[in-house]
Protein backbone atom coordinates (compact mmCIF):
# COMPACT_ATOMS: atom_id res chain seq x y z
CA UNK A 1 0.00 0.00 0.00
CA UNK A 2 1.90 3.37 -1.15
CA UNK A 3 0.56 5.34 1.97
CA UNK A 4 1.48 2.76 4.35
CA UNK A 5 5.17 3.30 2.69
CA UNK A 6 5.30 6.53 4.45
CA UNK A 7 5.13 5.13 8.52
CA UNK A 8 7.31 2.35 7.75
CA UNK A 9 9.84 2.85 10.88
CA UNK A 10 7.81 5.76 12.36
CA UNK A 11 6.54 4.86 15.94
CA UNK A 12 3.30 5.73 17.30
CA UNK A 13 1.98 5.55 21.08
CA UNK A 14 -1.31 5.02 21.43
CA UNK A 15 -3.00 5.46 25.33
CA UNK A 16 -6.26 3.71 26.14
CA UNK A 17 -5.52 1.10 23.82
CA UNK A 18 -6.69 -2.27 25.35
CA UNK A 19 -10.51 -1.72 23.68
CA UNK A 20 -12.39 0.62 21.59
CA UNK A 21 -11.18 3.68 19.73
CA UNK A 22 -7.71 3.23 21.32
CA UNK A 23 -7.37 -0.26 19.91
CA UNK A 24 -9.06 0.47 16.54
CA UNK A 25 -6.08 3.22 16.45
CA UNK A 26 -3.20 1.21 16.94
CA UNK A 27 -4.33 -1.62 14.71
CA UNK A 28 -4.34 1.13 12.21
CA UNK A 29 -0.96 2.83 12.70
CA UNK A 30 0.15 -0.73 12.52
CA UNK A 31 -1.70 -1.27 9.25
CA UNK A 32 -0.02 2.06 7.57
CA UNK A 33 3.75 0.42 9.21
CA UNK A 34 4.43 2.38 12.32
CA UNK A 35 5.77 0.45 15.23
CA UNK A 36 3.11 0.94 17.97
CA UNK A 37 3.35 1.60 21.90
CA UNK A 38 0.46 0.27 23.53
CA UNK A 39 -0.13 2.30 26.70
CA UNK A 40 -3.22 1.07 29.03
CA UNK A 41 -4.08 0.13 32.74
CA UNK A 42 -5.65 -3.12 31.56
CA UNK A 43 -2.47 -5.84 30.42
CA UNK A 44 -5.14 -8.45 29.45
CA UNK A 45 -7.16 -5.83 26.71
CA UNK A 46 -3.40 -4.82 25.88
CA UNK A 47 -2.04 -8.01 25.22
CA UNK A 48 -5.23 -8.84 22.64
CA UNK A 49 -4.52 -5.37 21.02
CA UNK A 50 -1.09 -6.43 20.28
CA UNK A 51 -2.10 -10.48 19.04
CA UNK A 52 -4.52 -8.28 16.63
CA UNK A 53 -1.35 -6.13 15.56
CA UNK A 54 0.89 -9.14 15.28
CA UNK A 55 -2.06 -10.71 12.61
CA UNK A 56 -1.47 -8.03 10.49
CA UNK A 57 2.48 -7.85 10.38
CA UNK A 58 2.44 -4.88 12.52
CA UNK A 59 5.17 -4.39 15.89
CA UNK A 60 3.62 -3.60 18.85
CA UNK A 61 5.31 -3.02 22.64
CA UNK A 62 3.60 -3.38 25.65
CA UNK A 63 3.31 -1.48 28.74
CA UNK A 64 1.19 -0.67 31.61
CA UNK A 65 0.50 2.79 32.06
CA UNK A 66 -2.39 5.02 34.16
CA UNK A 67 -1.88 8.22 32.41
CA UNK A 68 -2.76 10.07 35.32
CA UNK A 69 0.50 8.95 37.04
CA UNK A 70 3.53 11.29 35.70
CA UNK A 71 5.48 8.17 36.94
CA UNK A 72 3.48 5.40 34.73
CA UNK A 73 4.13 7.84 31.56
CA UNK A 74 7.25 8.75 31.92
CA UNK A 75 8.72 4.80 31.95
CA UNK A 76 5.94 4.05 29.20
CA UNK A 77 7.97 6.79 26.94
CA UNK A 78 11.00 5.71 28.24
CA UNK A 79 10.55 2.28 27.19
CA UNK A 80 9.02 3.40 24.10
CA UNK A 81 12.44 4.90 23.80
CA UNK A 82 14.78 2.19 24.84
CA UNK A 83 12.52 -0.12 22.43
CA UNK A 84 12.05 1.53 19.00
CA UNK A 85 14.52 4.60 19.36
CA UNK A 86 11.97 7.63 18.66
CA UNK A 87 9.05 9.05 19.01
CA UNK A 88 7.00 10.56 15.67
CA UNK A 89 3.00 10.38 16.74
CA UNK A 90 1.28 10.22 19.84
CA UNK A 91 -2.77 9.24 20.70
CA UNK A 92 -3.52 10.89 24.15
CA UNK A 93 -6.91 8.59 23.72
CA UNK A 94 -7.17 7.17 27.35
CA UNK A 95 -10.41 8.75 29.54
CA UNK A 96 -13.06 7.65 31.44
CA UNK A 97 -16.82 8.10 31.76
CA UNK A 98 -18.77 9.60 34.72
CA UNK A 99 -21.07 8.16 37.16
CA UNK A 100 -24.26 10.13 36.33
CA UNK A 101 -25.11 12.61 38.77
CA UNK A 102 -26.61 16.29 39.28
CA UNK A 103 -23.82 19.04 39.74
CA UNK A 104 -23.90 19.40 43.28
CA UNK A 105 -24.22 15.58 43.88
CA UNK A 106 -21.33 14.80 42.32
CA UNK A 107 -18.74 13.82 44.97
CA UNK A 108 -15.08 15.11 45.00
CA UNK A 109 -13.84 11.69 44.89
CA UNK A 110 -15.58 11.48 41.56
CA UNK A 111 -14.84 14.80 40.10
CA UNK A 112 -11.25 14.17 40.68
CA UNK A 113 -10.98 10.13 39.10
CA UNK A 114 -12.43 12.01 36.06
CA UNK A 115 -10.44 15.05 35.67
CA UNK A 116 -7.08 13.24 36.60
CA UNK A 117 -7.87 10.67 33.80
CA UNK A 118 -9.32 12.62 31.07
CA UNK A 119 -7.62 15.80 31.44
CA UNK A 120 -4.45 15.41 33.63
CA UNK A 121 -3.64 12.40 31.92
CA UNK A 122 -3.93 14.27 28.56
CA UNK A 123 -1.78 17.33 30.14
CA UNK A 124 0.70 15.05 31.38
CA UNK A 125 1.57 12.35 28.37
CA UNK A 126 2.20 16.02 26.48
CA UNK A 127 4.71 17.40 29.20
CA UNK A 128 6.70 14.06 28.57
CA UNK A 129 6.24 13.23 24.48
CA UNK A 130 6.75 16.76 23.70
CA UNK A 131 10.43 16.93 24.47
CA UNK A 132 11.01 14.02 22.64
CA UNK A 133 9.16 15.30 19.49
CA UNK A 134 11.56 18.39 19.55
CA UNK A 135 14.77 15.93 20.21
CA UNK A 136 13.38 14.14 17.15
CA UNK A 137 12.53 17.25 14.82
CA UNK A 138 8.62 17.66 14.97
CA UNK A 139 6.00 15.21 14.81
CA UNK A 140 2.12 14.64 15.75
CA UNK A 141 0.10 14.64 18.79
CA UNK A 142 -3.54 13.86 18.75
CA UNK A 143 -5.77 14.08 22.00
CA UNK A 144 -8.90 13.10 22.60
CA UNK A 145 -12.39 14.92 23.54
CA UNK A 146 -15.62 14.39 23.01
CA UNK A 147 -19.04 15.72 21.63
CA UNK A 148 -19.12 17.02 25.29
CA UNK A 149 -16.32 19.14 24.84
CA UNK A 150 -18.37 21.40 22.86
CA UNK A 151 -21.80 21.64 24.86
CA UNK A 152 -23.52 20.57 27.70
CA UNK A 153 -24.90 17.69 29.05
CA UNK A 154 -27.42 17.01 31.80
CA UNK A 155 -26.13 14.79 34.27
CA UNK A 156 -22.02 14.66 33.55
CA UNK A 157 -20.76 17.71 34.60
CA UNK A 158 -17.38 17.02 35.57
CA UNK A 159 -17.19 14.49 32.47
CA UNK A 160 -18.44 17.68 30.17
CA UNK A 161 -16.20 20.10 31.96
CA UNK A 162 -12.60 17.56 31.72
CA UNK A 163 -13.54 17.52 27.69
CA UNK A 164 -14.10 20.94 27.42
CA UNK A 165 -10.48 21.61 29.28
CA UNK A 166 -8.92 18.91 26.69
CA UNK A 167 -9.92 21.58 23.94
CA UNK A 168 -8.52 24.40 25.42
CA UNK A 169 -5.16 22.48 26.39
CA UNK A 170 -4.86 21.17 23.11
CA UNK A 171 -5.43 25.18 21.39
CA UNK A 172 -2.65 26.11 23.76
CA UNK A 173 -0.16 23.73 23.32
CA UNK A 174 -0.74 23.83 19.65
CA UNK A 175 0.81 27.62 19.85
CA UNK A 176 3.41 26.86 21.78
CA UNK A 177 4.66 24.59 19.48
CA UNK A 178 3.38 25.87 16.19
CA UNK A 179 7.06 26.86 14.62
CA UNK A 180 8.39 23.28 16.18
CA UNK A 181 7.16 21.54 13.95
CA UNK A 182 5.02 19.68 16.42
CA UNK A 183 1.07 19.95 15.20
CA UNK A 184 -1.26 19.02 17.71
CA UNK A 185 -5.00 18.57 17.48
CA UNK A 186 -7.89 16.73 19.12
CA UNK A 187 -10.93 14.48 18.07
CA UNK A 188 -14.06 15.13 19.23
CA UNK A 189 -16.31 11.54 18.81
CA UNK A 190 -19.83 11.35 18.97
CA UNK A 191 -21.70 8.09 20.32
CA UNK A 192 -19.55 5.62 19.31
CA UNK A 193 -19.95 1.28 19.07
CA UNK A 194 -17.06 0.91 22.12
CA UNK A 195 -17.59 -0.56 25.74
CA UNK A 196 -17.92 2.63 27.17
CA UNK A 197 -20.89 2.59 25.13
CA UNK A 198 -22.21 -0.32 26.11
CA UNK A 199 -21.66 0.67 29.83
CA UNK A 200 -23.35 3.96 29.16
CA UNK A 201 -26.50 2.67 27.38
CA UNK A 202 -26.86 -0.13 30.05
CA UNK A 203 -25.78 -2.70 27.23
CA UNK A 204 -29.99 -3.12 26.60
CA UNK A 205 -31.25 -3.32 22.85
CA UNK A 206 -33.30 -0.79 24.40
CA UNK A 207 -30.45 1.66 25.60
CA UNK A 208 -28.82 0.96 22.31
CA UNK A 209 -31.85 2.09 20.40
CA UNK A 210 -31.48 5.05 22.44
CA UNK A 211 -27.94 6.34 21.52
CA UNK A 212 -28.66 5.91 17.92
CA UNK A 213 -31.84 7.80 18.14
CA UNK A 214 -29.44 10.81 19.26
CA UNK A 215 -27.42 10.82 16.01
CA UNK A 216 -29.20 12.40 12.98
CA UNK A 217 -27.10 10.13 10.25
CA UNK A 218 -29.82 7.43 12.08
CA UNK A 219 -26.59 5.02 13.99
CA UNK A 220 -23.61 5.25 16.02
CA UNK A 221 -20.11 5.82 14.53
CA UNK A 222 -17.41 2.93 14.63
CA UNK A 223 -14.01 3.18 16.25
CA UNK A 224 -12.53 2.68 13.04
CA UNK A 225 -13.84 5.83 11.66
CA UNK A 226 -12.38 7.31 14.80
CA UNK A 227 -9.06 5.71 13.66
CA UNK A 228 -8.94 7.13 10.06
CA UNK A 229 -9.27 10.41 11.34
CA UNK A 230 -6.17 10.04 13.81
CA UNK A 231 -4.07 8.86 10.55
CA UNK A 232 -4.94 11.36 8.66
CA UNK A 233 -4.12 14.44 11.60
CA UNK A 234 -0.63 12.58 11.72
CA UNK A 235 0.02 12.14 7.94
CA UNK A 236 1.50 15.04 6.26
CA UNK A 237 -1.60 15.85 4.73
CA UNK A 238 -3.26 18.58 6.86
CA UNK A 239 -0.05 19.95 7.40
CA UNK A 240 -1.32 23.83 7.91
CA UNK A 241 -4.16 22.42 10.55
CA UNK A 242 -3.00 22.68 14.05
CA UNK A 243 -4.90 23.60 17.56
CA UNK A 244 -8.74 22.12 15.50
CA UNK A 245 -10.97 20.27 18.01
CA UNK A 246 -12.39 17.89 14.64
CA UNK A 247 -16.09 17.08 15.64
CA UNK A 248 -16.85 13.48 14.36
CA UNK A 249 -20.65 12.93 15.54
CA UNK A 250 -22.71 12.04 12.84
CA UNK A 251 -24.52 15.84 13.33
CA UNK A 252 -25.20 15.34 17.16
CA UNK A 253 -23.76 19.01 18.08
CA UNK A 254 -24.97 21.19 14.48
Amino acid sequence: MEEAKKSVGKVALVTGSGSGIGRATAIAFAREGANVVLASSSEKNNRETARMIEEVGGQALVVACNVASAEDVRLALNKTVETFGRLDFAFNNAGSEQTPAATADITEEEWDRIVNVSLRGVFLCMKYEIPLLLKQGGGAIVNVSSGAGVRGIKGVAAYVAAKHGVIGLTKSAALDYATSNIRINVVCPGIIDTPMMGRFTGGTPEGRLDAIAQEPIGRVGSPEEIASAVIWLCSDAPSFMIGHAMVIDGGQTI
